[in-house]
C-alpha cells in the first residue's frame, strides 16, 4: 500500500491495509499479526498510526445506540464526529465538548487526548464511560469507568489494542452562541489572562505573533450568561462579519459567529459540520502545559516571533480542565495549549521546534500525541507520573508487542 496522513506530510510504511467488515475478523487478523496498527481519519501528522499492516474498521457497523436513562451513547469508535452528531442530534442529546474540526474519528481523539477548549471542560478522552478493545492475542477487553486500568486504558495513544466500540457520556441537547473579537492586544490578553480564558464555556485566542493577537472566538452556553451581549473584550472590538481563523481565508465553512444562537454542534467546532477537507495544506504542532505557566510562556515564545512568523499560518491558545487519565497531557493540572499550525515545510518547520522545544522546556510542556514534535522518550516520560503503570499495561494487554511501533518506542518505550 502507498498511504498518506490526512496533510500529506507522513506517508505509512506499511505493506498491508485490512479492512474487516466484522469483529471476527478484526479479532483474526489482529492475532495473527506480528506487527499491527489501527488506522482512523489520518488526521495524525506523524506515525503513531504506523506499523507493518493496518487495520481500518470503517467497514465495521456504526450501531450508534443511545441509553437516555444511563445517559450514555455507545458506538463503532471508527465513527468520525460528524457522524456521531446526526445521531446524537436526532436523539437530542449532546456530547460536552467537540474538537475543532468535527471529521476526526471518536477513537483517534480520545486515544491521543485530543481536546478541544473550556477552563472547566475536559478534554474529549474526559467523557468515555466504556472500552471494548481486541487484544493483541485476538480476545476482547471490555472496561469500564471506574475499573482498576481503566484510566490507561482510555488514552491508549493506539498501543492497548484495537477500540472496536465505545460508550461516551451524553446530556441534553444545548444551544451555544459565539462571539468573535479583534486585536486584542499582547498587554490586555496577558494582563487578563484568566478573565479572558473565563469569557465563555469556550475560548480560543489566534495569533500570527505581530504587534496584537488576531482574533478571540468564544463560544458559550445559552442560558450561562450567553445573553451577554458585550461591545468589546478588553479593548478588542466584536466582530461585524464572520471570519476565518487565518486571516484572509474565506469564512465561508466556518461555524457562525456574530452571536445568533445555534446547536451545541454548529458552533463548539470552528468549522462546519458539511465541510470536508480533502487535504490539509499545513503541518501541526501542540504543546501542553500547567496553566500556571501560561503567560510566562507565552512571553518567552513572543521572543521568537521574527523566527516563527514567517512559518506560521496561525496560532492557537486554549485551555482545558485537569483530569486523571494517565498518558492525558491534562493529567494533574488545568493546562493550556499552544497550538501551531505552520505552513507545509517541515525541514523549516523541524529547524524552528528546536528553539520552540527548548524555549518551552522549562515550563515541562507535553507535546500532543498526534501532532510533529522533536522530543523523544527520555524527555517525554518523565513527565508523566503515571507513565511507569502505563508500561505495565502495556506488558498486560500486548504481551508480545505486536501494538508497538517505531514511534512508541522513540516517543515513549525508549525510556523504560
Amino acid at each position: 500500500m502507498t498511504e498518506t496522513n490526512w496533510a500529506g506530510n507522513y506517508t505509512y510504511r506499511a505493506a498491508r491495509l485490512h479492512r474487516p467488515s466484522t469483529l471476527e475478523a478484526v479479532q483474526e487478523i489482529v492475532a495473527a499479526a506480528p506487527r499491527v496498527r489501527v488506522i482512523g481519519s489520518r488526521h495524525s501528522f506523524n506515525g503513531i498510526a504506523d506499523s507493518d499492516e493496518l487495520v481500518s474498521l470503517d467497514a465495521l457497523p456504526g450501531d450508534v445506540v443511545v441509553d437516555h436513562d444511563a445517559r450514555t451513547v455507545s458506538f463503532g469508535g471508527w465513527l468520525k464526529y460528524g457522524e456521531l452528531v446526526e445521531v446524537l442530534n436526532r436523539e437530542g442529546v449532546a456530547l460536552h465538548n467537540l474538537a475543532s474540526l468535527p471529521h476526526i474519528s471518536v477513537a483517534g481523539a480520545v486515544a491521543t487526548a485530543t481536546h478541544g477548549s473550556g477552563d472547566a471542560i475536559g478534554n474529549l478522552a474526559t467523557a468515555v464511560a466504556g472500552l471494548e478493545i481486541v487484544t493483541s492475542d485476538g480476545s476482547l477487553l471490555t472496561a469500564k469507568r471506574g475499573d482498576p486500568d481503566f484510566d490507561g486504558l482510555v488514552v491508549g495513544l493506539g498501543a492497548v489494542g484495537a477500540v472496536t466500540r465505545m460508550t461516551l457520556d451524553v446530556e441534553p441537547t444545548y444551544d451555544v452562541r459565539q462571539r468573535v473579537f479583534e486585536g486584542l492586544s499582547w498587554d490586555a490578553f496577558l494582563g487578563n489572562y484568566d478573565a479572558v480564558t473565563s469569557a465563555g464555556d469556550s475560548v480560543s485566542v489566534f495569533t500570527r505573533w505581530g504587534d496584537a493577537t488576531d482574533q478571540v472566538w468564544i463560544k458559550t452556553r445559552v442560558g450561562e450568561g450567553a445573553e451577554e451581549i458585550r461591545p468589546d473584550l478588553f479593548g478588542a472590538p466584536a466582530a461585524t462579519e464572520h471570519r476565518h481563523p487565518i486571516l484572509g481565508i474565506d469564512p465561508v465553512n466556518a461555524t457562525p459567529q456574530l452571536g445568533e444562537a445555534g446547536l451545541w454542534s454548529d458552533r463548539l467546532s470552528h468549522f462546519r459540520m458539511g465541510f470536508t477537507p480533502s487535504v490539509g495544506e499545513e503541518i501541526q504542532s501542540e504543546y501542553l502545559l500547567a496553566r500556571r505557566h501560561a503567560v510566562d510562556a507565552i512571553e518567552a515564545l513572543r521572543g521568537l516571533s521574527s523566527l516563527l512568523r514567517p512559518l506560521i499560518q496561525v496560532v492557537e491558545f486554549r485551555t482545558m480542565a485537569e483530569d486523571a487519565l494517565w498518558m492525558s497531557a491534562q493529567y494533574g493540572h488545568p493546562t493550556m495549549g499552544i497550538h501551531f499550525t505552520w505552513v507545509p515545510d517541515e525541514a523549516a518547520v523541524k529547524e524552528a521546534l528546536v528553539e520552540v522545544e527548548a524555549t518551552l522546556a522549562p515550563f515541562e510542556a507535553r507535546p500532543h500525541w498526534g501532532k510533529v514534535f522533536l522530543a523523544e522518550a527520555d524527555a517525554i516520560a518523565p513527565l508523566y507520573p503515571r507513565a511507569g503503570d502505563f508500561f505495565d499495561l502495556l506488558g498486560r494487554v500486548d504481551p508480545r508487542g505486536a501494538f508497538r511501533n517505531e514511534w512508541l518506542e522513540r516517543t515513549l518505550l525508549g525510556a523504560t
